[in-house]
């Protein structure tokens, strides 16, 4: 038996981004970029540890949203247009760089992974969930979901019914893609706040992740701080963050993806090269955008002379930050082993887009920590949660404390000077669903396509992206627009129906727009 364990755990989230109206929409990028920096090569990751034999174990929670646009035949047959636009560029450029010495062999190394990325969406026509079914049957993969449009629920409890809503959404949608009730939730931001258990008991899910001082913060401290979960008064698991390990890789100081030796995520070949060039392959407007090619180092101390991308350097540099970050563990295990009567767990969450997205060589680094603890050590041993909960049933029980793992641990970041004023029209909106679905319980179908289409505008206003956007400073027109476009929606539509006078040239058009979630009922608010 292992000394300790560790539980990778990936969190896959992107708001939900869907124009039909428009035959290009810059946001859909965000979709486009992560499918092919992150999604696919995970899982090419975690298939060729499969093939090889590799006893690995990894937790992965994908939003509902993440799922609804995975599964969308408009973004997918945007994206597989994207992806043939790209392994073009990539050709052009084996072609452009023919006589650089410098470039020319990461120009044939792009066209190789585009072509790659773009066989394996062929491969499953598009559909990503079903490799991902097959690696959570396989018993590689634990695949949970999240809250359904991933709101900051503290900021939520005065209207405990749109907290059900959000619970009881996700799980259907989870259900119906997987086959399977889900084990475990994650909570849009880490937000917790005492109660929010009793509603995913009811949905029968086992456990949830807390950053540490949730856990530590408790009613009662736990006895082994964050390496082992404790349970709440409803017998629903709190599993909370492992500080070191996180660091490690999030750290802009002490972490991995900042070596000098790691692709530069900024310097890409769509804002370098000539605008008659890279036109194809931006935005139609002539907008500059990231294309994904990018040729440079991070380079310390370097704003623009940085160096050539050396991609063996970068995988051995991957190779050692996978090392020590195993060491580490093991030397966490040891001082921790000794003072448990179980072995301890090491949970580690991370986005899911930082693996490849923002991490060129991310995938990489978890391929290789993967394979060494498998090969290379017997004092850690990979696992999920919900096998721990099954190998440790009894623990300690507490009732964690109101957190988040944002920027100061609570609620500044979605609730500042930036953003403060959306929260009047989300209660007030959350409120009016609420009477609405009780008043109008037996709604014919008119009615009633205006009522689930008030409740997805509802849900999509409630997505904590737009708060953190609005507060970065990054793409705040875009979250502003959205946030006022679902309150909008969702006032029109509920005045049409108090006034008996339902528009259903516009109830329709905003249904084709904001399709998510089409099993949704609205009378979830009603309870």
């Amino acid at each position: 038996m292992a000394h300790g364990y560790l539980a990778l755990v990936l969190h896959a989230h992107l708001p939900f981004v869907r124009h039909p109206e428009a035959p290009s929409y810059m946001e859909e990028e965000w979709l486009f970029e992560a499918i092919t920096e992150t999604y696919v090569p995970l899982l090419l990751v975690f298939e060729r540890l499969l093939r090889d034999d590799v006893d690995y174990r990894l937790t992965l929670s994908m939003s509902p949203t993440l799922l609804s646009m995975l599964t969308d035949d408009l973004l997918k047959e945007r994206y597989a247009t994207k992806i043939d636009k790209l392994v073009e560029l990539a050709e052009s450029e084996v072609d452009r760089t023919r006589n650089d010495g410098r470039f020319h062999g990461l120009a044939q190394m792009y066209r190789d992974r585009f072509v790659r990325i773009r066989d394996y969406w062929r491969r499953y026509d598009g559909d990503l969930v079903h490799p991902l079914r097959g690696l959570q049957d396989a018993g590689k993969l634990e695949v949970i979901t999240c809250t359904a449009t991933h709101p900051f629920i503290p900021f939520m409890d005065r209207n405990w019914a749109a907290i059900r809503a959000q619970v009881h959404v996700a799980a259907d949608v989870y259900e119906r893609a997987f086959g399977r009730r889900t084990q475990g939730m994650w909570l849009g931001e880490c937000g917790y706040v005492p109660g929010l258990d009793e509603l995913l008991r009811e949905e029968n899910i086992r456990y949830f992740f807390l950053d540490t001082h949730g856990l530590l913060f408790a009613d009662r401290r736990p006895v082994y701080g964050v390496h082992a979960p404790i349970y709440c008064p409803t017998g629903v698991a709190a599993f909370g963050r492992d500080v070191p390990s996180s660091r490690q890789v999030w750290s802009s100081k002490e972490g991995y993806p900042g070596d000098p030796d790691y692709r530069d995520f900024y310097r890409d070949i769509g804002f370098d090269l000539p605008i008659e060039y890279v036109r194809p392959y931006i935005h139609p407007d002539g907008i500059r955008t990231f294309t994904g090619v990018k040729y440079h180092a991070i380079t310390h101390g370097a704003l623009h002379n940085k160096n050539p991308y050396v991609p063996h350097v970068a995988w051995q540099r991957a190779n050692a930050h996978a090392q020590h970050f195993l060491e580490q563990r093991e030397q966490q295990v040891r001082a921790l082993r000794p003072q448990m009567d179980r072995p301890p767990i090491i949970v580690s969450p991370y986005d899911a887009e930082l693996f490849g997205h923002w991490w060129y060589e991310g995938p990489i680094f978890l391929e290789m920590l993967l394979r060494k603890i498998h090969t290379d050590q017997g004092m850690i041993a990979p696992i999920t949660p919900s096998a721990y909960l099954h190998a440790h049933p009894t623990n300690q029980v507490a009732t964690p404390a109101m957190s988040s793992w944002g920027a100061g641990g609570y609620g500044e970041y979605w609730c500042n000077q930036s953003n403060a004023w959306i929260y009047r029209h989300l209660h007030k909106m959350g409120e009016r669903m609420v009477e609405l679905a009780r008043r109008f319980s037996q709604a014919d179908d008119l009615q009633r396509r205006v009522l689930n289409q008030a409740a997805r505008e509802l849900m999509l206003a409630q997505a904590s992206d737009w708060a953190f956007i609005m507060k970065s400073g990054t793409t705040v027109a875009y979250a502003t627009q959205r946030t006022n476009d679902h309150i909008n929606r969702f006032h029109r539509l509920t005045q049409n129906l108090e006034d008996g006078d339902i528009d259903e040239d516009y109830l329709a058009e905003v249904e084709r727009r904001d399709n998510l979630f089409p099993n949704l009922d609205y009378r979830v608010f009603a309870t």
